[in-house]
């Protein structure tokens, strides 16, 4: 432990100041900020033959890293539905008879799900339902094997208990296959839900980010399609699909109609960008994204270029459109340091003319993001990873939980949003990326370095507690489990205080504007470009006579 870091006594010294400033800054929802993004990879896509999904939880909360334990429960048994978002009890829900093991997302039987919100028509929202989007994956979850059960138990839970959230995309993963499922409320007062699953082909991937992905869609190919009994028919019972009309239907068309511009740039840039990425080739055009009248939104599947490795799919999460038209790191917005940071709201209003600050999918308001790997060749308290990060996966660092471990790493599960704590993994990694983003090219080298060092032993260390987990499984799995859970937990913490150390670490080498280096320290000041910026818009005011002695320099 750290008990005598700089920072903590620091902290410790202005405990009432800190408290007093948590008070008067206590956290207030914005809903304009919650945004995820999700990527699904079917096994043919990955480079080892797991199936892989990903998802970013983004929004101004604490998120809670859950665990539950499974198991045998009497009939009747009542249970409290408290998720993931927050500590309200959403209702009570009668247990089922057994409930597997959950490790954040992911199962014991290596079922994960991650999600991202679609808003969609506002009229088919139920505020009666008892089952928000989180505590639907968190029950489907603890009740459903695979993926196909999974699909069924969603359907099953929304048509006995309500559905409450708006327009949902949930990314599915098992062993074998990934689906991307789309679903909607029936409105005020109905329970049930519609909504709409594809299979994602093997080796395609498929991306989705806060707008609804799914159009057209066959109804005659259950192994690969499936959808509520009477998607279509509702949907022309409401007047939203004219059969008469001389179109096929579209779900997108029919339950999420007229994207507006501002729609489209913060979420379909973040799914272009993610195909540009996996799948160059195709070179996907940018005009949907951009709002161009006519232009075809950007297909549900793509079949990638390259074979994708688990840290492929991690640095597809960590995107701000480096290297495009689109690229947040450069311009006079991104500031001296090149920083991507874009404060919400994403739109404002200058002299009556709109504009929106671009949304990447690697964004400072991610609560956490995690990757699932689901691994058929092994057994499945082995074969079930959960890579986890607190925070903004560009400046955080992703950590092992296999899901068969038993119990989660403290740090991990420690900590409010309303107080900073520096036992927190979730405070510690946001306290490196806000020192990251406002001084970016400066303090993200060290920071890129710490990530990559530690994800790569990660990867490397895996192929032998693979092997020695899944031999002790045929043993003895009870001691495969605590061997998975001491080397998942262990690692996790060894990561937390190293995390640590790289904030203080930061700290000390670039206080005050200066970089310290060799035990000197140093003024770079500011790049040319940024200065001929500063001259072009306020030169006037800083610029010396050009006759007497010279002056300047620090003083």
């Amino acid at each position: 432990m750290l008990t005598n870091h700089p920072l903590l006594l620091l902290f410790a010294a202005t405990a009432p100041l800190t408290a007093r400033i948590a008070a008067q800054a206590a956290p207030v929802p914005d809903s304009n900020v919650d945004a995820c993004t999700s990527i699904m990879v079917s096994r043919g896509a990955s480079a080892d033959g797991s199936v892989m999904i990903t998802y970013s939880a983004d929004a101004p909360f604490l998120p809670k890293l859950l665990h539950h334990d499974g198991g045998d429960h009497d009939a009747g048994e009542q249970v409290d539905l408290v998720a993931w978002e927050d500590d309200r009890v959403r209702g009570q829900f009668e247990q089922a008879a057994h409930t597997y093991a959950v490790v954040g997302l992911i199962n014991e039987h290596q079922l994960a799900l991650g999600e991202t919100t679609t808003g969609g028509r506002r009229e088919l929202v139920n505020r009666d339902g008892l089952l928000d989007y989180d505590g639907l994956m968190w029950l489907t979850l603890q009740r459903a094997a695979n993926a196909s059960e999974a699909i069924t138990t969603i359907d099953a839970l929304c048509a006995e208990y309500g559905y409450a959230s708006s327009g949902e995309t949930i990314a599915i993963a098992d062993p074998d296959e990934a689906w991307v499922m789309e679903i909607i409320g029936r409105g005020p007062g109905q329970k049930g839900a519609n909504w709409v699953a594809a299979r994602v082909p093997e080796g395609c991937i498929s991306a989705s980010a806060n707008m609804a992905r799914i159009g057209t869609f066959p109804l005659d190919d259950p192994d690969n399609w499936r959808y509520s009994k009477d998607v279509v028919d509702f949907a022309v019972e409401k007047g939203f699909y004219d059969p008469n009309g001389g179109a096929p239907f579209s779900w997108r068309d029919a339950y999420h109609p007229d994207p507006t511009p501002a729609s489209k740039r913060a979420c379909a840039t973040r799914v272009w960008s993610i195909f540009r990425r996996a799948a160059p080739s195709i070179t996907l055009s940018p005009d949907f994204h951009r709002g161009v009248e006519g232009a075809e939104p950007y297909p549900l599947f793509v079949e990638v270029d390259e074979k994708l490795s688990v840290r492929d799919v991690m640095a597809l999460m960590r995107d701000h459109y480096e290297g495009t038209p689109f690229d947040m790191t450069q311009g006079l917005s991104a500031g001296p340091f090149g920083s991507p940071l874009r404060c919400r709201g994403l739109g404002f209003e200058v002299d009556g003319e709109r504009y929106s600050w671009e949304r990447p999918i690697s964004t400072q308001q991610a609560g956490f993001v995690m990757l699932a790997q689901c691994r058929s060749w092994l057994p499945d308290p082995v074969g079930g990873v959960y890579w986890y990060t607190p925070d903004d996966p560009y400046t955080s660092c992703f950590t092992p939980l296999y899901c068969g471990i038993t119990r989660l790493p403290e740090p991990y599960v420690t900590g409010s949003y309303a107080k900073f704590s520096f036992d927190s993994a979730w405070w510690v990694f946001n306290l490196v990326s806000n020192l990251c983003y406002d001084r970016w090219s400066r303090v993200l080298p060290d920071v890129l370095a710490a990530q990559t060092e530690n994800e790569e032993r990660f990867v490397k260390t895996m192929s032998a507690v693979d092997r020695a987990a899944a031999e002790l499984m045929t043993q003895d799995p009870e001691l495969a489990r605590r061997f998975l859970t001491d080397w998942s937990c262990g690692n996790a913490d060894r990561l937390f205080e190293d995390w640590r150390e790289l904030a203080a670490a930061i700290l000390t080498k670039h206080v005050d504007g200066y970089v310290r280096e060799g035990g000197r320290s140093r003024s770079p000041g500011y790049s040319e470009a940024w200065l001929r910026r500063v001259v072009a818009d306020e030169g006037k005011k800083f610029a010396l006579p050009k006759t007497g002695p010279e002056g300047g320099g620090d003083h």
